[in-house]
């Protein structure tokens, strides 16, 4: 699974659980986003914002 910001492999656990974070849009579409950029972007309209 890649991040909808930066296009970075996402890394999983050994249950194919997303070592990140997973933001809903308005539509109620699920886009995942990884670790580096969630520090980065610390609010979830600023997440949508770069998505």
């Amino acid at each position: 699974m890649k991040c909808e910001i930066c296009r970075k492999r996402i890394e999983e656990t050994f249950l194919k659980k997303v070592l990140g974070t997973y933001v809903k849009d308005k539509k109620g579409k699920k886009h995942a986003v990884c670790f580096e950029c969630q520090k980065k972007f610390p609010t979830k309209e600023e997440l949508l914002k770069h998505i």
